[in-house]
């Protein structure tokens, strides 16, 4: 059963820790604790300098790293008979390893700046505003700009936000290995889907709104001082809610109770982007006619909470702007009735 990807759903309503039982909201309740003294106490300070690491925050890349590893080793022993799925999971692992700690880590050590390559605008919001921008190198400013404001977009479009929600990004990576165990969890009913599209939406646009005012704050604080304030005040607003509380405390403190992606799923900006540019772009996922005999692998083991058995049992191939392309729904079917494609047809479901 290993070899078909099929086994998982058979154990997982009996065990505690997979199905919201005490182990799960014990787990929850760790995790949880752990999020809030990261964010705002210093109590792993000492620990990090003891282990000759700067910062908290380089202890937390260091332990997300070990699970992101130990997630991804259980997960392939699972799934790794896909070839998709081995090269995906190791380009996030080695990625999150070597882009998102290693390297940041070791540029200031060699003299140059702490940067973090695997992060584009706007998940790390501020990586556009004027004042970061002259901080950094030529190369890294070009980067940054070239990275977010095109190269993100277009390989959206031409090959879905898979590349970087499901490929890249350290955030769907925890999700992708330590989450995994969870993805079952994730909401699938059409009240969960509306909020979806209300509430990511909606931080994207506040995202947008506070770049450019953040940018405006050194032209404008001259002559009004108390746009300054405002600025100041509307960016700790969105840090403490959206990067700390939704990010970090629900996004992944919650992972045994709602699933790995309610961060991805509702709140990242950077998928919101990503998701209107798939929707208009090239990557689908092809239904084979008649096949499906509604056995609903496909839907239960979709972490984004997409019905994809409403789609197969109707014959309608579709995309959506929420599948990070992980490949499971395909995968885990019994007679391959779903594939990810690109080049999309005329006529495609685009719900």
């Amino acid at each position: 059963m290993h070899a078909q990807g099929q086994d998982g759903l058979l154990s997982t309503w009996r065990s505690s820790l997979r199905s919201r039982g005490l182990w799960a909201y014990g787990l929850a309740l760790v995790l949880v604790a752990f999020y809030i003294d990261l964010y705002w106490f210093d109590h792993f300070q000492p620990l990090a300098e003891a282990l000759g690491l700067r910062s908290k925050w380089f202890l937390y890349g260091a332990l997300y790293s070990v699970a992101m590893v130990g997630g991804g080793l259980r997960y392939l022993r699972l799934h790794g008979n896909s070839r998709y799925n081995r090269w995906r999971i190791g380009v996030n692992v080695g990625v999150q390893v070597l882009l998102a700690f290693a390297l940041p880590f070791v540029m200031p050590l060699l003299g140059g700046v702490e940067f973090y390559p695997s992060y584009f605008w706007p998940l790390k919001w501020d990586l556009l505003l004027p004042d970061t921008l002259w901080q950094l190198p030529l190369y890294l400013a070009v980067y940054a700009l070239v990275g977010s404001l095109l190269l993100s977009p277009v390989l959206a479009f031409l090959i879905g936000k898979r590349w970087y929600c499901s490929w890249i990004c350290g955030c769907g990576g925890l999700a992708n290995t330590f989450g995994d165990p969870w993805r079952h969890l994730t909401a699938s009913s059409t009240r969960s889907w509306r909020f979806e599209k209300v509430a990511v939406h909606s931080v994207l646009v506040l995202v947008v709104l506070m770049t450019a005012i953040v940018s405006l704050k050194s032209t404008l604080s001259p002559s009004l001082p108390a746009f300054a304030g405002f600025a100041d005040q509307t960016k700790q607003i969105y840090g403490f809610l959206i990067g700390s509380v939704l990010a970090g405390v629900v996004g992944t403190g919650l992972y045994p109770l709602l699933g790995p992606r309610v961060w991805c799923r509702n709140f990242c900006p950077m998928a919101a982007m990503l998701g209107l540019a798939q929707k208009v772009g090239r990557f689908w996922i092809r239904v084979k006619p008649d096949m499906c005999i509604s056995c609903g692998n496909c839907t239960a083991y979709c972490e984004m909470g997409i019905d994809v058995r409403a789609y197969a049992q109707t014959n309608r191939s579709f995309t959506r702007a929420s599948c990070v392309g992980c490949g499971m729904c395909a995968h885990v079917c019994p007679r391959g009735v779903l594939k990810l494609e690109n080049g999309a047809p005329v006529g495609l479901r685009t719900d």
